[in-house]
């Protein structure tokens, strides 16, 4: 019998399920028919996959405009055990993110009763001052007894969630669209997810308010991770801005440790773009810490960034380079 030669495609795993802004960013950088797509349940089911050689490339979320570092994904980036040894950023993506209020249209009756919960009142006022929504109710929320969504999405939504589901319980789950599975599992329709439109879209879904985020301008930013270290495939005189990522830690009982290896980056005139910090869980109150800066360790043609890296040696207790990417937020 003949062998079929159909080659089957290299995968991509990311933070699903299907319809999860992660998702929606893959297809972003991927396309369609170039990857099998593996949505994942949990960020470290990204790591673990792309780590083992089960997925060439991860998608994550690292950061937003609005509410800042992913926690779990900065965590993962410390690496305190030793499990991703192998891992890269190589290469970033950011989508703009707007946020859908989902979940199960009211009964009839309950849109008539007070025009306060059918989202046409004057919002609830915030203290110190009150803030605007910049959006109203679709439809009435007076039905909803439990939030459901991604810990990042909260912290996107607050001025809506303040003004209209101010003391609503709050749930969290792995992830917007995995919010909008649970939503639709609960038949009492007293649940509403914060989720894309298009999880509305698969999951069958009333959209109860749009564009619920505080800022028009919300974005994400994810990384694509890869198993080994990212090489050049730029031709030398392309002119394109990048980053790169290390982790470090310093002895904190030197007196200017940290800024001694900040100047290690000033010295060699690379500008910082982000630092962050997750505890190390071995010392209290002692920090890993993460600066992301303009150059590439691959592209590094006057040496600068080498030598950089080459100074924290002297000033650090560890370091490691996690990767450099083309900065897409330039072009």
């Amino acid at each position: 019998m003949a062998q079929s030669s159909k080659k089957s495609l290299p995968a991509v795993s990311f933070l699903g399920p299907v319809s999860s802004y992660t998702h929606q960013a893959t297809l972003q950088c991927f396309g369609k028919g170039t990857f099998e797509y593996q949505p994942a349940t949990t960020i470290a089911d990204v790591f673990e996959a792309v780590q083992s050689g089960e997925a060439e490339k991860g998608v994550v979320p690292f950061e937003n405009s609005t509410n800042g570092a992913v926690i779990p994904t900065l965590e993962l980036l410390a690496d305190r055990n030793s499990l991703y040894p192998d891992l890269y950023v190589s290469a970033e993506a950011y989508l703009d993110v707007r946020h859908f209020l989902l979940g199960h249209k009211a009964p009839p009756v309950s849109l008539t009763s007070s025009p306060v919960l059918s989202g046409i009142s004057t919002p609830t006022p915030s203290y110190p001052a009150p803030l605007q929504p910049k959006s109203k109710p679709l439809l009435s929320l007076k039905h909803i007894k439990r939030l459901h969504t991604h810990p990042q999405a909260y912290g996107q939504c607050e001025i809506f969630l303040g003004a209209y589901l101010k003391g609503v319980e709050r749930r969290e789950e792995s992830s917007t669209s995995r919010s909008a599975e649970v939503v639709k599992a609960d038949t009492s329709g007293k649940s509403a997810a914060i989720a894309s439109s298009l999880a509305a879209e698969v999951h069958g879904l009333d959209i109860l308010a749009e564009n619920i985020e505080d800022r028009e301008d919300n974005t994400t930013r994810f990384f694509i991770l890869q198993k080994g270290k990212p090489v050049n495939d730029l031709p030398q005189d392309a002119d394109v801005q990048s980053k790169s990522l290390v982790s470090f830690t310093v002895d904190h009982g030197t007196p200017g440790a940290l800024a001694d290896v900040l100047e290690c980056f000033r010295n060699n005139r690379l500008n910082l773009t982000s630092i962050n910090s997750r505890p190390t869980t071995t010392t209290r109150f002692q920090y890993i810490f993460f600066v992301e800066f303009v150059g590439s360790r691959i592209r590094d043609w006057d040496g600068r960034v080498e030598e950089a890296l080459s100074c924290l040696d002297k000033h650090t207790q560890s370091w490691r380079w996690l990767g450099s990417w083309e900065d897409k937020l330039q072009r």
